[in-house]
Protein backbone atom coordinates (compact mmCIF):
# COMPACT_ATOMS: atom_id res chain seq x y z
CA UNK A 1 0.00 0.00 0.00
CA UNK A 2 1.23 3.41 -1.05
CA UNK A 3 1.66 5.85 1.71
CA UNK A 4 1.94 9.73 1.37
CA UNK A 5 4.06 12.10 3.16
CA UNK A 6 2.31 13.92 6.26
CA UNK A 7 0.80 17.13 5.71
CA UNK A 8 1.72 17.93 9.09
CA UNK A 9 3.69 16.69 11.88
CA UNK A 10 4.93 16.37 15.38
CA UNK A 11 8.71 16.16 15.96
CA UNK A 12 10.09 15.01 19.53
CA UNK A 13 13.31 14.51 21.04
CA UNK A 14 13.12 12.02 23.83
CA UNK A 15 16.57 12.66 24.99
CA UNK A 16 15.68 16.21 26.09
CA UNK A 17 12.41 14.69 27.88
CA UNK A 18 15.13 12.67 29.56
CA UNK A 19 17.27 15.78 30.21
CA UNK A 20 14.37 17.47 31.80
CA UNK A 21 13.62 14.35 34.16
CA UNK A 22 17.34 14.70 35.57
CA UNK A 23 17.29 18.32 36.23
CA UNK A 24 13.68 17.57 38.28
CA UNK A 25 15.95 14.71 40.29
CA UNK A 26 18.85 17.32 41.20
CA UNK A 27 16.58 19.80 42.11
CA UNK A 28 15.12 17.33 45.00
CA UNK A 29 17.67 14.63 45.13
CA UNK A 30 16.98 12.43 48.17
CA UNK A 31 13.50 11.69 46.65
CA UNK A 32 12.45 9.46 43.68
CA UNK A 33 10.42 10.48 40.37
CA UNK A 34 7.37 9.70 39.14
CA UNK A 35 7.53 11.13 35.76
CA UNK A 36 3.63 11.49 34.45
CA UNK A 37 3.42 9.97 31.00
CA UNK A 38 -0.39 10.35 30.99
CA UNK A 39 -2.68 11.34 27.97
CA UNK A 40 0.15 9.90 25.29
CA UNK A 41 2.54 11.78 27.22
CA UNK A 42 1.18 15.03 27.06
CA UNK A 43 0.99 14.82 23.26
CA UNK A 44 4.80 13.25 22.84
CA UNK A 45 3.76 9.55 22.10
CA UNK A 46 3.69 7.55 25.50
CA UNK A 47 5.51 4.44 24.80
CA UNK A 48 8.24 5.85 23.35
CA UNK A 49 8.75 8.41 26.04
CA UNK A 50 8.39 5.66 28.83
CA UNK A 51 11.11 3.39 27.15
CA UNK A 52 13.39 6.48 27.44
CA UNK A 53 12.66 7.26 30.34
CA UNK A 54 12.90 3.82 32.55
CA UNK A 55 16.73 3.93 31.86
CA UNK A 56 16.36 6.89 34.18
CA UNK A 57 15.62 4.44 36.89
CA UNK A 58 11.73 6.37 37.59
CA UNK A 59 9.96 5.07 40.83
CA UNK A 60 6.68 4.36 38.78
CA UNK A 61 4.94 5.93 35.60
CA UNK A 62 2.20 8.16 35.94
CA UNK A 63 -0.87 7.40 34.10
CA UNK A 64 -4.58 7.88 34.23
CA UNK A 65 -6.11 4.47 33.65
CA UNK A 66 -6.10 1.19 33.03
CA UNK A 67 -5.91 1.16 29.27
CA UNK A 68 -2.63 3.57 29.66
CA UNK A 69 -1.32 1.12 32.30
CA UNK A 70 -2.01 -2.08 30.14
CA UNK A 71 -0.53 0.11 27.07
CA UNK A 72 2.64 0.24 29.06
CA UNK A 73 3.41 -3.12 30.19
CA UNK A 74 2.72 -4.63 26.94
CA UNK A 75 5.06 -2.40 25.54
CA UNK A 76 7.60 -4.08 27.91
CA UNK A 77 7.75 -1.58 30.85
CA UNK A 78 9.21 -2.56 33.37
CA UNK A 79 8.72 0.01 35.51
CA UNK A 80 5.31 -0.38 37.11
CA UNK A 81 2.70 1.89 36.14
CA UNK A 82 0.79 4.50 38.92
CA UNK A 83 -2.85 5.30 38.24
CA UNK A 84 -3.19 8.95 39.75
CA UNK A 85 -6.39 9.16 39.74
CA UNK A 86 -9.67 7.11 41.55
CA UNK A 87 -10.27 3.40 40.01
CA UNK A 88 -13.66 2.92 38.81
CA UNK A 89 -15.37 -0.43 40.11
CA UNK A 90 -14.48 -2.16 36.67
CA UNK A 91 -10.85 -1.19 36.85
CA UNK A 92 -10.04 -2.30 39.99
CA UNK A 93 -9.77 -6.51 39.67
CA UNK A 94 -7.03 -5.72 36.74
CA UNK A 95 -5.74 -3.21 38.92
CA UNK A 96 -4.85 -5.75 42.52
CA UNK A 97 -3.69 -8.91 39.34
CA UNK A 98 -1.51 -6.70 37.97
CA UNK A 99 -0.07 -4.86 41.08
CA UNK A 100 -0.57 -1.53 39.54
CA UNK A 101 -0.17 1.41 41.49
CA UNK A 102 -3.41 3.19 42.53
CA UNK A 103 -4.90 5.39 45.34
CA UNK A 104 -7.92 4.84 47.22
CA UNK A 105 -10.17 7.77 48.38
CA UNK A 106 -12.95 6.14 50.46
CA UNK A 107 -13.71 2.98 52.42
CA UNK A 108 -16.03 1.70 49.77
CA UNK A 109 -12.62 1.36 47.37
CA UNK A 110 -10.66 0.30 49.96
CA UNK A 111 -13.04 -2.52 51.32
CA UNK A 112 -13.62 -3.30 47.25
CA UNK A 113 -9.59 -3.75 46.72
CA UNK A 114 -9.02 -6.30 49.59
CA UNK A 115 -12.03 -8.07 48.53
CA UNK A 116 -10.46 -8.93 45.17
CA UNK A 117 -6.78 -8.77 46.69
CA UNK A 118 -8.41 -11.81 49.23
CA UNK A 119 -10.09 -13.56 46.12
CA UNK A 120 -6.69 -13.43 44.35
CA UNK A 121 -4.55 -14.40 47.63
CA UNK A 122 -2.46 -11.24 47.06
CA UNK A 123 -1.78 -7.98 48.84
CA UNK A 124 -2.88 -4.59 46.83
CA UNK A 125 -0.74 -1.75 48.11
CA UNK A 126 -2.27 1.56 47.48
CA UNK A 127 -1.56 5.08 48.32
CA UNK A 128 -3.83 6.59 50.34
CA UNK A 129 -5.06 9.73 48.39
CA UNK A 130 -5.52 13.03 50.83
CA UNK A 131 -7.89 15.82 49.61
CA UNK A 132 -5.81 18.92 51.04
CA UNK A 133 -7.95 21.64 48.66
CA UNK A 134 -7.75 20.53 45.44
CA UNK A 135 -11.54 18.73 45.90
CA UNK A 136 -11.09 16.16 43.46
CA UNK A 137 -10.65 13.09 45.40
CA UNK A 138 -9.32 11.65 48.38
CA UNK A 139 -9.94 11.31 52.04
CA UNK A 140 -10.82 15.04 54.03
CA UNK A 141 -8.00 15.38 57.11
CA UNK A 142 -10.50 15.37 59.56
CA UNK A 143 -11.80 11.62 58.14
CA UNK A 144 -8.84 10.28 59.21
CA UNK A 145 -8.68 9.47 62.85
CA UNK A 146 -12.16 7.41 61.94
CA UNK A 147 -10.71 5.92 59.15
CA UNK A 148 -7.24 4.71 59.78
CA UNK A 149 -7.87 2.03 62.15
CA UNK A 150 -10.16 0.76 59.45
CA UNK A 151 -7.53 0.46 56.74
CA UNK A 152 -5.06 -1.21 58.95
CA UNK A 153 -7.72 -3.81 59.85
CA UNK A 154 -7.88 -5.00 56.39
CA UNK A 155 -5.38 -7.70 56.14
CA UNK A 156 -5.14 -7.45 52.27
CA UNK A 157 -4.65 -3.96 51.50
CA UNK A 158 -1.19 -2.04 52.62
CA UNK A 159 -1.18 1.15 53.00
CA UNK A 160 2.42 1.54 50.63
CA UNK A 161 2.23 5.56 49.80
CA UNK A 162 0.05 8.98 50.94
CA UNK A 163 -0.34 11.64 48.53
CA UNK A 164 -1.90 14.83 47.21
CA UNK A 165 -2.36 17.36 45.21
CA UNK A 166 -1.63 21.28 44.77
CA UNK A 167 -4.58 22.67 43.00
CA UNK A 168 -2.85 26.25 42.84
CA UNK A 169 1.05 26.27 43.01
CA UNK A 170 1.63 28.28 39.79
CA UNK A 171 -0.87 30.70 40.97
CA UNK A 172 -1.35 31.28 44.89
CA UNK A 173 1.84 30.40 47.12
CA UNK A 174 0.00 31.49 51.16
CA UNK A 175 -2.37 28.71 49.95
CA UNK A 176 -0.11 26.37 48.80
CA UNK A 177 2.45 26.86 51.76
CA UNK A 178 -0.82 25.92 54.04
CA UNK A 179 -1.66 23.35 52.10
CA UNK A 180 1.46 21.59 52.34
CA UNK A 181 1.58 22.21 56.13
CA UNK A 182 -1.70 20.65 56.40
CA UNK A 183 -0.20 17.50 54.39
CA UNK A 184 2.45 16.97 56.60
CA UNK A 185 0.13 17.01 59.77
CA UNK A 186 -2.06 14.12 57.74
CA UNK A 187 1.45 12.35 56.94
CA UNK A 188 2.61 12.47 60.74
CA UNK A 189 -1.03 11.41 61.86
CA UNK A 190 -0.52 8.36 59.62
CA UNK A 191 2.17 7.20 60.55
CA UNK A 192 1.48 6.96 63.93
CA UNK A 193 -0.37 3.84 61.84
CA UNK A 194 1.73 2.60 59.24
CA UNK A 195 4.80 3.69 57.64
CA UNK A 196 4.39 4.17 53.86
CA UNK A 197 6.60 4.12 51.53
CA UNK A 198 6.15 6.78 49.39
CA UNK A 199 4.73 10.72 50.26
CA UNK A 200 3.93 13.13 47.27
CA UNK A 201 2.05 16.61 46.78
CA UNK A 202 4.29 17.88 44.29
CA UNK A 203 3.33 18.07 40.24
CA UNK A 204 6.00 20.17 38.05
CA UNK A 205 5.22 23.81 39.82
CA UNK A 206 5.35 22.10 43.72
CA UNK A 207 8.25 20.93 42.75
CA UNK A 208 9.84 23.76 41.34
CA UNK A 209 8.83 26.57 43.88
CA UNK A 210 8.25 24.56 47.06
CA UNK A 211 10.35 22.64 49.46
CA UNK A 212 8.16 19.75 51.08
CA UNK A 213 10.32 18.30 53.94
CA UNK A 214 8.18 15.19 54.63
CA UNK A 215 8.02 14.14 50.71
CA UNK A 216 10.34 11.53 48.77
CA UNK A 217 8.56 11.28 45.48
CA UNK A 218 7.55 13.88 43.04
CA UNK A 219 5.31 13.73 40.19
CA UNK A 220 6.86 16.04 37.05
CA UNK A 221 4.54 16.30 34.28
CA UNK A 222 4.88 19.59 32.37
CA UNK A 223 8.29 20.12 32.94
CA UNK A 224 9.25 16.99 31.90
CA UNK A 225 8.38 18.22 28.39
CA UNK A 226 10.14 21.65 28.38
CA UNK A 227 8.20 23.93 30.18
CA UNK A 228 7.97 25.42 33.44
CA UNK A 229 4.48 26.36 34.99
CA UNK A 230 6.37 28.83 36.89
CA UNK A 231 9.10 31.60 36.92
CA UNK A 232 12.43 30.02 38.56
CA UNK A 233 16.14 29.24 37.28
CA UNK A 234 15.02 26.05 36.22
CA UNK A 235 12.90 27.57 33.72
CA UNK A 236 16.28 28.23 31.56
CA UNK A 237 17.41 24.93 31.56
CA UNK A 238 14.72 22.79 30.56
CA UNK A 239 15.14 21.74 26.75
CA UNK A 240 12.48 21.78 24.07
CA UNK A 241 11.08 18.42 23.32
CA UNK A 242 8.58 18.78 21.13
CA UNK A 243 8.24 20.51 17.60
CA UNK A 244 4.54 21.26 15.31
CA UNK A 245 5.26 21.08 11.45
CA UNK A 246 3.12 21.44 8.38
CA UNK A 247 3.81 21.82 4.23
CA UNK A 248 2.59 24.13 2.63
CA UNK A 249 -0.18 22.86 -0.04
CA UNK A 250 -0.73 26.04 -2.28
CA UNK A 251 0.55 29.78 -2.74
CA UNK A 252 -1.42 32.03 -4.40
CA UNK A 253 -1.73 35.72 -4.76
CA UNK A 254 -4.96 37.47 -3.29
CA UNK A 255 -5.96 41.35 -4.16
CA UNK A 256 -6.93 43.99 -1.97
CA UNK A 257 -10.03 43.70 -0.29
CA UNK A 258 -10.58 39.70 -0.95
CA UNK A 259 -11.90 37.66 2.36
CA UNK A 260 -10.15 34.91 3.61
CA UNK A 261 -11.76 31.65 5.08
CA UNK A 262 -14.94 30.92 6.70
CA UNK A 263 -17.49 34.14 8.13
CA UNK A 264 -14.87 36.26 6.02
CA UNK A 265 -13.34 37.54 9.11
CA UNK A 266 -10.46 38.74 7.70
CA UNK A 267 -10.47 40.92 4.16
CA UNK A 268 -7.08 41.27 2.65
CA UNK A 269 -5.99 44.96 3.20
CA UNK A 270 -3.40 44.90 0.34
CA UNK A 271 -2.74 43.10 -2.32
CA UNK A 272 -1.22 39.69 -0.61
CA UNK A 273 0.37 36.63 -1.16
CA UNK A 274 -1.33 34.15 1.04
CA UNK A 275 -0.13 30.35 1.50
CA UNK A 276 -2.41 27.42 2.34
CA UNK A 277 -1.04 25.00 5.22
CA UNK A 278 -2.17 21.22 5.70
CA UNK A 279 -3.15 21.55 9.69
CA UNK A 280 -6.30 22.53 10.88
CA UNK A 281 -8.65 22.23 14.19
CA UNK A 282 -8.95 18.55 13.65
CA UNK A 283 -4.66 17.78 14.44
CA UNK A 284 -5.19 19.82 17.43
CA UNK A 285 -4.35 23.34 15.93
CA UNK A 286 -7.30 25.29 18.00
CA UNK A 287 -9.94 27.37 16.15
CA UNK A 288 -9.56 29.65 18.86
CA UNK A 289 -6.39 30.75 17.35
CA UNK A 290 -8.00 32.12 14.51
CA UNK A 291 -7.75 35.79 14.42
CA UNK A 292 -5.53 35.87 17.66
CA UNK A 293 -2.09 37.09 15.79
CA UNK A 294 -0.47 33.66 16.07
CA UNK A 295 2.58 33.52 13.20
CA UNK A 296 4.14 30.31 11.71
CA UNK A 297 7.68 30.69 10.82
CA UNK A 298 9.05 30.14 6.92
CA UNK A 299 12.62 30.48 6.42
CA UNK A 300 12.83 32.10 9.70
CA UNK A 301 10.08 34.71 8.83
CA UNK A 302 6.92 35.12 11.11
CA UNK A 303 3.85 34.77 8.35
CA UNK A 304 0.34 35.35 10.50
CA UNK A 305 -2.13 33.45 10.22
CA UNK A 306 -5.47 34.96 8.30
CA UNK A 307 -8.82 34.28 8.72
CA UNK A 308 -10.29 31.37 10.68
CA UNK A 309 -8.55 27.79 11.15
CA UNK A 310 -10.73 25.49 9.10
CA UNK A 311 -10.81 21.59 10.12
CA UNK A 312 -7.83 20.57 7.99
CA UNK A 313 -6.12 23.88 6.54
CA UNK A 314 -4.91 26.90 7.97
CA UNK A 315 -3.76 30.23 5.51
CA UNK A 316 -1.02 32.44 6.42
CA UNK A 317 0.61 35.78 4.93
CA UNK A 318 3.57 34.92 3.64
CA UNK A 319 4.32 38.43 1.62
CA UNK A 320 7.47 38.78 3.44
CA UNK A 321 8.57 35.19 2.97
CA UNK A 322 10.73 35.42 0.38
CA UNK A 323 10.01 32.78 -2.32
CA UNK A 324 7.24 30.09 -0.44
CA UNK A 325 6.66 27.26 -2.86
CA UNK A 326 4.22 24.31 -2.13
CA UNK A 327 6.08 21.48 -0.02
CA UNK A 328 8.21 23.94 1.84
CA UNK A 329 7.77 22.96 5.91
CA UNK A 330 6.40 25.85 8.09
CA UNK A 331 7.13 25.47 11.87
CA UNK A 332 4.03 26.35 13.90
CA UNK A 333 5.50 25.29 17.46
CA UNK A 334 9.50 24.74 18.02
CA UNK A 335 12.47 27.14 17.37
CA UNK A 336 10.63 30.64 17.12
CA UNK A 337 7.38 30.29 18.60
CA UNK A 338 6.87 28.60 22.12
CA UNK A 339 3.67 26.27 23.13
CA UNK A 340 3.16 28.98 26.08
CA UNK A 341 2.62 31.66 23.18
CA UNK A 342 0.57 29.39 21.24
CA UNK A 343 -1.29 28.99 24.58
CA UNK A 344 -1.76 32.47 25.61
CA UNK A 345 -3.00 33.19 21.94
CA UNK A 346 -5.53 30.77 22.03
CA UNK A 347 -6.48 31.71 25.88
CA UNK A 348 -5.92 28.15 27.24
CA UNK A 349 -2.40 26.59 28.93
CA UNK A 350 0.30 24.64 27.24
CA UNK A 351 -1.21 21.13 28.88
CA UNK A 352 -4.11 21.87 26.72
CA UNK A 353 -2.35 22.48 23.53
CA UNK A 354 0.25 19.44 24.23
CA UNK A 355 -1.97 17.22 24.63
CA UNK A 356 -4.51 18.46 22.40
CA UNK A 357 -2.69 17.20 19.44
CA UNK A 358 -4.47 15.24 17.40
CA UNK A 359 -3.44 11.68 16.44
CA UNK A 360 -3.46 11.81 12.35
CA UNK A 361 0.00 13.80 13.37
CA UNK A 362 2.49 11.38 12.92
CA UNK A 363 5.20 11.61 15.87
CA UNK A 364 8.63 11.55 14.28
CA UNK A 365 11.57 10.93 16.95
CA UNK A 366 14.94 12.57 16.86
CA UNK A 367 17.61 15.05 18.52
CA UNK A 368 16.96 18.30 18.67
CA UNK A 369 21.09 18.93 19.15
CA UNK A 370 21.93 17.29 15.51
Amino acid sequence: MQESEPRAWVEVDPEAVAYNMRVAQRIVPESQVMPVVKANAYGHGMKAIAHRLEREHPAFFGVANADEARALEEAGMITPPFLLGPVPPQEREEVVQKGWGCTVSSMEEARHLASLAKMGERQVRVHLALDTGMGREGFQPEELGEILPQLVNLDTLYVDGVMSHCPAADEEEKFTREQIELFGRCVEEIRQYVRPRFVHISASAGLLGYQVPMANMVRPGLMLYGVAPVPCPAAQELRTTLRVLTRVTLVRDLPAGHSVSYGRTYITPRPMRVATLGIGYADGWRRHLSDSGVAVFLYGTPCPLVGRVTMDQIMVDVSEAGDVIAGDVAELIGQHVTVQEVAQRAGTIPWDIFTGLGQRLPRVYRSFSD
